[in-house]
């Protein structure tokens, strides 16, 4: 059995050399990991469940998952519509387009990707005089496999959150797709894959692709060093079309924390940048955010950049190229030979370094200001519109808010069109939200305390920076029933006050901390990261609109709506901290309350 990494979240984020990195109990659900490995995870459970944590998920689930409780990697959709045919052609291997000849898209790579039948005059006459846009209303009504079926329907932002077992199934065929749902046969035929990640369990992973692309070549980009280094390198040879390529990590207490896949099909090739880790927990009961691109076919011509508005092509070859490796030179090539003129949102990257000159500004928060100084919001329209950030960690950000957070940092994130990139210049600092869960989200949630092992902040960090709590609010994930599913998904947006529009929207890698989004230095000169990050920058524009978009937490909402609405992971406007509420704190014992299976939290001196 391979093993299960069990390096602690918090080491994801760390900008520090004081940053306490504590491991948690949440390595002892690993249950495929090896026995060593389960019982080295074991000595860190908090004292209350290390004779509990294994009778409880025994007592709640069926004989099968007891085995591997993960197993199921929350495919929860229901089997009855499990073997549903596609009437594609013979002649095709698409599959066939949920609205068949009666689609209404003009879209060119959802023409490339789906199979449409000749259309009937009838068919044609109908779709002219019905101007309000096709929805899933019932899965009844899928002629497709769920995830082509999900990609298809929430169009054209393509943002999603994963699956969460024992959720409402309502929450889980809306906008939700699984590991094994990204990776199925629906979505294209697998030549050849590539994963950049924090974390692997190649043994879990390698379980997720269906049966006939489980020995297809897999490059898994990593950050690893020293023991754990040498452990995925054992954990490789187990699998002979497995490779490896170290990302180099110059910068002390720097990691390699960007989430992407390639997916290389025989049809194009498609990207997916998302925020979890390769390892069941990470998919099983959070709350993760995933965009996935469309399927970019070969170029005809040779000659032709294929790149987009957005500039996603440029982008993406500067960031592989940051990493000085031969390793990822075939999928560079495989890059530039595709067409991605259709995508549509902007790469907002993260590469170690001390940047200077043009190239400080490709980087990190200075690559935002630069984007929303270009393309963004009109500073009249949103000169009272909150800025939100939301993540799972978060760093040493200095003795006060006027250090990084609400002068570099939020300089960036409260740029608009025509505002200049010099720091300290532009319209006045907006209200600040930032999303992160309490104490009571994590006590109460769908994984109770142990859940808590994503969200490494620290007391030794949290009392040095005690000026940051009066900025917090609460996780509230109604509309998507996420309340109780632990957040490591991380966004950034600014909204209209009453929640309903947006300038922009962020999913990204990078949690709040100077190592993800990088700290000025030198009077401001160069720009000094840490880490490697990934995300990826939704602007209106691109989407249909002017100035700004619909979004909405609401899954009845979201599909019911005539107008192109972006679904948004909580539920805004935020809810600030009240009296009594306090951050959850990983390495702080909770023994007053019980969580939801009754347990206590005792983490480990």
């Amino acid at each position: 059995m391979s093993r299960a990494i069990s390096k602690a979240h918090t080491m994801s984020d760390s900008d520090n050399s004081d940053t306490d990195r504590v491991r948690t109990g949440s390595e002892d659900l690993f249950a495929d990991s090896s026995d060593d490995d389960r019982d080295k995870g074991r000595s860190h459970l908090p004292t209350s469940r290390k004779s509990d944590s294994k009778d409880l998920c025994r007592s709640k689930k069926k004989a099968k998952e007891e085995a591997d409780p993960y197993h199921v990697d929350t495919d929860v959709e229901d089997d009855s519509n499990q073997d549903s045919k596609t009437n594609s052609s013979s002649n095709s291997k698409k599959p066939l387009c949920k609205y068949g000849s009666k689609c209404y898209r003009k879209n060119p790579s959802h023409v490339d990707e789906f199979y449409h039948p000749a259309k009937r005059k009838s068919d044609e006459t109908a779709a002219c005089s019905s101007g309000k846009k096709a929805k899933i209303h019932s899965r009844k009504s899928t002629q497709m496999k769920p995830s082509t079926d999900m990609i298809t329907a929430f169009q054209p932002f393509s943002f999603f959150l994963t699956k969460v077992k024992d959720l409402k199934n309502e929450y889980n065929f809306a906008g939700a797709l699984s590991l094994k749902d990204i990776l199925s046969e629906a979505m294209g035929k697998l030549k050849a894959s590539c994963h950049f990640n924090f974390m692997f369990d190649m043994e879990w992973l390698v379980r997720q692709y269906p049966d006939s692309a489980r020995i297809l070549p897999m490059l898994l980009v990593h950050g690893e060093q020293g023991r754990d280094e040498l452990n995925m390198k054992a954990d490789a040879q187990n699998f002979s079309h497995i490779s490896l390529c170290k990302a180099p990590l110059d910068i002390p207490y720097g990691t390699h924390h960007t989430k992407m896949m390639f997916l290389l099909y025989e049809h194009g090739l498609r990207i997916v940048i998302h925020t979890a880790n390769l390892v069941p927990n990470d998919w099983h009961q959070k709350t993760q955010g995933i965009w996935v691109s469309p399927v970019f076919p070969p170029l005809t011509n040779a000659s032709e950049k294929g790149d987009s508005p957005t500039g996603f092509k440029t982008d993406l070859l500067q960031y592989l190229a940051a990493y000085r490796s031969a390793k990822l030179a075939p999928w560079e090539r495989h890059i530039q030979a595709h067409n991605m003129t259709t995508a549509n949102v902007h790469i907002i990257g993260s590469v170690p370094g001390r940047h200077t000159l043009s190239h400080k500004n490709s980087w990190g928060h200075l690559k935002l200001r630069k984007v929303l100084s270009e393309r963004g919001p009109d500073p009249t329209r949103v000169q009272n519109w909150p800025l939100v950030g939301q993540f799972s960690s978060i760093g040493s950000l200095g003795p006060d808010k006027n250090a990084w957070l609400t002068t570099e940092w939020a300089t960036s994130l409260n740029s608009c069109k025509g505002s200049s990139m010099l720091q300290g210049l532009g319209t006045a600092q907006p209200k600040l939200d930032l999303i992160f869960p309490s104490m009571d989200n994590i006590r109460l949630s769908l994984e109770g305390y142990n859940g808590g092992g994503c969200v490494p902040y620290s007391i030794k960090t949290a009392m040095k920076q005690p000026w940051l709590t009066p900025f917090f609010s609460q996780w509230k994930s109604e509309g998507r029933g996420r309340s109780k599913a632990v957040p490591h998904i991380k966004t950034y947006t600014r909204h209209s006050p009453d929640g309903t529009q947006a300038a922009w929207f962020i999913v990204t890698s990078a949690n709040l901390s100077k190592a993800a989004w990088g700290a000025l230095e030198k009077k401001g000169s160069q720009l000094m990261i840490r880490s490697y990050e990934l995300g990826v920058l939704f602007l209106p524009q691109y989407f249909g609109y002017k100035t700004s978009f619909p979004v909405s937490s609401k899954v009845e909402d979201i599909i019911k709506a005539e107008k192109d609405t972006f679904p948004l992971p909580y539920d805004l406007p935020a809810t600030t901290y009240v009296r009594g509420d306090r951050p959850w704190f990983i390495d702080v014992p909770c023994v007053d309350l019980p969580d939801t299976f009754g347990l206590k939290w005792c983490p480990p001196l």
